[in-house]
């Protein structure tokens, strides 16, 4: 049987150490089986994947890399919190936002990237309810951030 563990090698995904929240709140919350994930950004590295807005300067395929990037940086967090992945029961809800022009109306694909990440690393407990929301701006510029909600046994 596979393991989020596993899963995560067989997509060549190197978990970073989790991004060090630079405001006055913490990168997690775990209240009984609830883990809440503060919204993450596109990190690699420890830079910004990409910046901009959607509808202008950043392309669609940027931006889902991007989401995939921000779900990497979840997954990260979800790890620090529990230690072991295997203890994510499901993947309730994955929050995005992206960066974009009033136009832009592609927000859903943007976040197929996150959403796809959590399917292919937790199965089917990956699968997850979602919103979708277009911003005016992020911090540090990011065109997307995605928070995340899961389930631990």
């Amino acid at each position: 049987m596979s393991t989020p563990e596993s899963r995560l090698a067989a997509l060549n995904i190197t978990l970073p150490t989790p991004a060090v929240p630079v405001a006055n709140y913490v990168a997690y919350v775990q209240s009984g089986s609830l883990l809440v994930v503060s919204g993450q950004l596109p990190l690699l590295d420890g830079k910004l994947f990409a910046t901009g807005k959607l509808g202008d300067s950043v392309a669609v395929e940027t931006a889902v890399e991007a989401a995939r990037y921000s779900m990497i940086n979840v997954i990260a967090q979800v790890r620090a919190a529990v230690g072991d992945l295997s203890r994510v029961k499901r993947v309730v809800r994955l929050g995005g936002f992206i960066a974009c022009t009033p136009a832009f109306t592609a927000h859903a694909s943007v976040m197929n990237g996150a959403s796809d990440l959590a399917v292919d690393v937790f199965g089917d407990a990956g699968r997850h309810a979602r919103s979708t929301v277009g911003v005016p701006s992020l911090p540090l510029d990011a065109p997307v951030e995605v928070e995340g909600l899961f389930e631990i046994a």
